[in-house]
């Protein structure tokens, strides 16, 4: 029974710390008023980076990583792998459905990363390449961060990270729904490019 009870305090202190919106909090500090009035809606960096400030932009990118990555090394510290675990769907289900804005968040990209960080470093090495060398080419966040977090859970079970990849495959699965408005505008050409404004 105490396994369970600390499973669960590694979840609810994952959504905890998910759930905080640094996107809106630093855009709203920084004078630009409310970011889900711009863009996609979302409170995520790459919506804050089309207000044109790329400083915050990148904070934003940094702080939504590090909720993910901060309460899976200290629960996976306290209570081990499985506390590690629960800690990582938490901060990402926090991130999504935060309860401070109406169970209203972002799309995960960037909390999804620091999950990974914190649990495979070489699985996170594979989602950047990826990541990267699509945005790069084709310009558009969402179409490399789906095609990253589709192949990450491919890549931890290729590794022997059985229990982490199930765990991606979940987080990837939530993605790709919380995605679904980017996939549709993709498919009909309408799509926001990367550091375009509005």
């Amino acid at each position: 029974m105490t396994g369970t009870w600390l499973l669960l305090a590694a979840l609810a202190g994952g959504y905890l710390c998910g759930s905080i919106p640094f996107g809106l909090i630093l855009t709203r500090l920084a004078g630009l008023g409310d970011v889900r009035a711009i863009g996609s809606g979302n409170i995520g960096a790459t919506n804050v980076l089309r207000t044109g400030n790329k400083g915050l932009a990148a904070a934003t990118l940094l702080l939504d990583a590090l909720k993910g990555t901060v309460p899976v090394l200290v629960a996976g510290r306290l209570a081990g792998p499985d506390a590690a675990l629960a800690a990582g769907l938490g901060a990402f289900l926090g991130h999504l459905f935060p309860v401070w804005l109406g169970f209203k968040g972002g799309k995960g990209v960037a909390t999804f990363i620091g999950v990974l960080l914190a649990l495979s470093p070489l699985g996170l090495l594979v989602f950047a390449a990826l990541w990267l060398g699509l945005a790069f080419w084709l310009r558009y966040s969402s179409a490399s961060a789906l095609t990253a977090s589709a192949a990450t859970p491919l890549v931890l079970a290729a590794t022997g990270e059985t229990r982490t990849a199930l765990l991606f495959i979940l987080l990837a699965a939530l993605l790709w729904w919380k995605h679904a408005p980017n996939i549709r505008r993709l498919l009909d050409g309408t799509e926001g490019r990367i550091g375009q404004k509005g």
